[in-house]
């Protein structure tokens, strides 16, 4: 079944995320208030994972995250961080451009 086959790749079938460690915790914070996909589909670095908590905490009611504030970062950070990725492809290199006749 599925469910199998995500738990084996390193996620958590029931919420999409990575299984790790402090999965629990994140779930537990994160998954009262609002779906996994709103971590899922993002990606910040430790500090944008900061600034989204404390944007979270001035005008969504996030609650003080206290002691596990710390390890949730070290799990969004590690897992839901920017990928480097290609935007365009690469430029052409030694091409030999021709004109095109009009007839």
């Amino acid at each position: 079944p599925q469910s199998q086959i995500e738990a084996t790749s390193g996620i958590d079938p029931e919420s999409g995320l990575a299984i790790d460690l402090n999965l629990m915790l994140v779930k537990g914070q994160c998954t009262a208030c609002h779906s996994a996909k709103l971590i899922t589909q993002n990606r910040f670095t430790r500090e944008g994972w900061k600034d989204k908590i404390i944007w979270m905490q001035k005008t969504q009611n996030l609650w003080d995250l206290g002691e596990s504030e710390p390890a949730i970062l070290d799990y969004l950070a590690k897992h839901y961080a920017p990928e480097a990725r290609a935007s365009r492809r690469a430029n052409l290199e030694n091409v030999e451009w021709y004109k095109l006749n009009e007839d």
